[in-house]
């Protein structure tokens, strides 16, 4: 599991390239937190997660997104999930996460 970010127009864009599971989950939860924060400081408005690079996301990867929301909303930032692939959609269906984020088809727009 890697996680890259860079900033465009006000947003941070996460990119999380691998899986997450039981061996990486923790790494992911320090890192998005730690993205969370650099957006927070920098002032801008939201996170974008880029989930295209992403293969797999156990429970435990679930449970970081919804304390990554909670985190970010505290900040006065939006957490956003972008260009989830098949697989990611899936999952995100499944758990009803699709219902709870904001899920962009795009990291370029946002739509």
């Amino acid at each position: 599991m890697e996680l890259s970010c860079r900033s465009a127009d006000g947003i941070l864009i996460a990119a999380v390239d691998g899986r997450v599971d039981e061996a990486t989950w923790e790494a992911f939860a320090e890192r998005l937190g730690e993205a969370i924060d650099q957006a927070a400081a920098a002032r801008q408005s939201e996170v974008m997660l880029d989930l295209s690079g992403l293969d797999y996301m156990s429970s435990r990867g679930l449970r970081v997104l919804t304390m990554a929301k909670r985190q970010a909303e505290a900040a006065g930032l939006t957490l956003t999930l972008a260009a989830p692939n098949e697989i990611m959609r899936e999952i995100l269906a499944i758990s009803r996460y699709d219902k709870l984020f904001h899920v962009s088809d795009s990291v370029d727009t946002g739509q």
